[in-house]
């Protein structure tokens, strides 16, 4: 798994043999700077695109063929021993507005260097069948997180952030809430030259600015009713300059953008989510304890921890998921996104490139 955050790749070995999902080995991967570079300048239109993004797509075949493949060292297991890789492949472009997504990856080349089946392009039938296309996670969320007498959310903050519903007598659902980590991570980018805000160390020494967060959480994404999901092309530095005077200290912004986060999320699950007493969160931002403390502010009703305290680390959950999305594809499995994307029916997901 790459995620929006576009910060490195995560790989999960994965064994489904007793029916629940077992992690073996897991293997993280920086971007290389210049790639990261490119795959964030492709989010928007820019000159001779689609050969770049084609060159781009490459690189991260064989950056998703290196990680496996030194997991797999670790692990002490044989390409042969795997039924195959489930890759999600990269976002630049997110419109479901538009009918499309699209995830750079080159699946026949990552299947060459390998030699392992690769299931990838997961996004795409649910788009043609009247989904949003994400967010994907909430069927898998339920199989792993669900309490048979609690109602649970799974809070998944990685660049963007979404949020799974797990209530009793319903099946699972869920949605974006709108920015996770992107914003944050590309403002201290911007002034301090860092990938992204370690542990949120920087947003705890500014103070919320009430009227930029007032701007800020009057865009109308945030009123909009479900299905729904985002992306870099709504939620950018471009966006968040639009609503600056300019005359704001840096840190106040970054500590804003952390609000903004987390008020996000928090009004999101007291409208949807009423009666949730236990918030289980995943990817990046899991670590970011400014941003947990935060959104313990706004939800003292609620227990909030890592996803690890229910048996999958945090950074390992979104690579499992689509290890489980793979195994779907390869049995031919439908899976059930109507209530969360909006799609008209199940769809089997995915497209296999055999070995």
């Amino acid at each position: 798994m790459s995620g929006t955050s576009a910060d490195g790749v995560d790989v999960v070995l994965a064994d489904f043999a007793s029916g629940e999902p077992r992690v073996v080995g897991f293997h993280t991967e920086d971007f290389p700077a210049p790639l990261r570079t490119e795959l964030l300048a492709l989010n928007v239109a820019s000159a001779n695109e689609l050969e770049r993004s084609q060159l781009a797509a490459n690189q991260l075949a064989d950056l998703y063929a290196a990680a496996t493949n030194t997991l797999l060292v670790h692990c002490a297991v044989a390409a042969n021993d795997i039924i195959a890789i489930g890759c999600h492949g990269q976002t630049v472009r997110h419109r479901p507005d538009l009918r499309f997504t699209l995830q750079l990856n080159n699946p026949a080349r990552l299947t060459e260097r390998t030699g392992i089946t690769v299931v990838a392009d997961f996004r795409a039938r649910d788009i043609a069948a009247g989904g949003q296309g994400a967010p994907m996670v909430p069927a898998f969320h339920d199989g792993v997180f669900r309490a048979p007498d609690a109602t649970r959310v799974v809070v998944n903050i990685g660049g963007i952030a979404n949020i799974t519903i797990l209530e009793k007598h319903r099946p699972a659902w869920g949605f974006d809430t709108g920015p996770g980590n992107c914003l944050m991570d590309a403002w201290i980018h911007q002034h301090q030259r860092l990938r992204f805000d370690d542990r949120g160390a920087w947003a705890a020494q500014g103070q919320a600015l009430a009227r930029l967060s007032g701007q800020l959480q009057g865009d109308s994404y945030f009123q909009m009713p479900p299905p729904k999901s985002t992306g870099r092309d709504q939620f950018n530095l471009h966006w968040l300059t639009e609503h600056l005077s300019y005359d704001e200290r840096a840190v106040d912004v970054q500590a804003t953008l952390l609000n903004l986060t987390a008020q996000s999320i928090a009004n999101d699950i007291h409208r949807h989510a009423q009666g949730c007493t236990e918030i289980l969160v995943c990817g990046g931002g899991a670590q970011n304890i400014t941003l947990l403390a935060r959104l313990a502010e706004y939800l003292p009703e609620a227990t909030i921890a890592p996803t690890d305290k229910h048996g999958v680390p945090a950074q390992q959950v979104e690579a499992l998921a689509f290890a489980w999305f793979a195994k779907q594809c390869i049995e031919r499995r439908a899976v059930d996104l109507t209530a969360t994307t909006g799609a008209a029916h199940a769809n089997v997901l995915g497209a296999i490139y055999p070995k």
